[in-house]
């Protein structure tokens, strides 16, 4: 099968139901989730050699299947999931068909650039930390990561189990609201009827961006309701930053650590070093995390009731240049987070939708909702575009 954009890392085709919501739609899904009788690579052929064929098919692939939708291969992935941009060392990095010469996002790169590329309608990736939304920026798509547990993650390999989350891209709202129904979450719902403007988390972007979105921003306004400043956080998000890295690479460690040790594996630049890095991570400075990120989930809780949504850049900037150095990538790559840990860290759904582009390359608008809010957030994106 043509593969254009290095989307694929296997191909096969499984046909969905004939009757459902998704009947005549085609998906891949991101190669952490299982398919039977295949081996779920998971972006590291160390991972791929150590690991047997999976028995069962993870129940969000067979919800798709289930649906209607005919499941045609599985999609690159950055090493065991742990990376924002897309880079592999091993596979290569998939082809950003709205941006050529500029990094796909990640992990769930490959699934992105399917969808970008035309090859599927739509695809499954998973979330931990940004791994839909990043993609689905620099991409030009509509993604979501949904609310922690929503979505059970059965059959998919886990990265920080705190954290995961399984989401999906589309190229219009339309497809991007009926993969919803899937999963039980409907594209209809009652609009919000506040706004919130997170005016810190909008400065850790650059003024070229926030340019460039001002006139969606405007159209959401026009739909719902001025929008309010709020700071997400009362310290500065640097500290959010902090508590989501040390809880995060804390449960990566105690999820991975012990094949690591026994596997030896190989991993990629960048890779190689976060690994490294959360080995080193010790109990008092995890226990610490994690009562911070308690902290930070009521406050984002609180500040986020029924109705209200809060609108925020997705990304600090277009993605980077395939050519950047890895220290620029890093430097990239911590921005990105002090953007994107809200959610993980608050286990809210949020979703990021085609906004605008900055030196030729997509950048989106994202909303972030309370828990359970997937609804909302669908209507809107579809509400949007219609008014687009």
């Amino acid at each position: 099968m043509h593969d254009p954009a290095n989307a694929f890392a296997e191909r096969f085709t499984l046909p969905g139901a004939k009757t459902g919501p998704l009947a005549g739609l085609s998906f891949a899904a991101k190669d952490l989730f299982d398919v039977a009788g295949r081996v779920t690579g998971c972006g590291n052929p160390d991972w791929a050699r150590t690991h047997a064929p999976a028995a069962e098919t993870a129940p969000a692939v067979a919800a798709m299947l289930e649906a209607g939708a005919t499941l045609t291969g599985k999609t690159h992935t950055d090493e065991l999931a742990f990376s924002l941009l897309g880079i592999n060392a091993h596979y290569g990095t998939p082809v950003n068909a709205a941006a050529p010469g500029r990094v796909p996002g990640g992990s769930s790169s490959g699934s992105a650039a399917a969808v970008a590329a035309g090859s599927v309608d739509t695809a499954l990736g998973t979330d931990t930390g940004g791994s839909v939304r990043t993609p689905a920026s620099f991409c030009g798509l509509y993604g979501i990561r949904t609310t922690h547990g929503r979505i059970p993650l059965a059959g998919v390999m886990p990265l920080a189990p705190g954290f995961d989350t399984i989401g999906w891209f589309a190229r219009d709202a339309a497809t991007f609201g009926r993969v919803g129904a899937a999963f039980g979450i409907a594209c209809e719902a009652p609009l919000p009827d506040r706004l919130l403007l997170g005016v810190d988390v909008w400065a850790e972007a650059d003024a070229a961006v926030a340019e460039a979105l001002a006139p969606a921003v405007s159209r959401l306004q026009e739909i719902v309701a001025p929008a309010r400043p709020a700071r997400l956080a009362e310290c500065p998000l640097d500290d959010w930053f902090a508590a989501f890295r040390t809880c995060q690479m804390a449960e990566i460690w105690a999820v991975h650590g012990a094949w690591i040790a026994a596997a030896r594996p190989k991993f990629g630049p960048g890779v190689r070093e976060r690994f490294a890095a959360a080995a080193r991570i010790t109990a008092e400075e995890a226990a610490a995390a994690r009562q911070a990120k308690a902290e930070i989930r009521s406050r984002l809780t609180a500040l986020l009731p029924p109705g209200t949504v809060c609108v925020l850049p997705a990304s600090p900037a277009p993605a980077p240049l395939l050519n950047e150095s890895e220290a620029a990538l890093d430097r990239y790559r911590g921005r990105a987070m002090r953007i994107l840990c809200a959610a993980g860290l608050g286990g809210l759904p949020q979703i990021s939708i085609p906004g605008a582009t900055v030196s030729g390359a997509p950048i989106g608008l994202s909303l972030l909702g309370g828990p359970g809010s997937e609804e909302t957030l669908l209507a809107l994106a579809k509400l949007l575009e219609d008014r687009r």
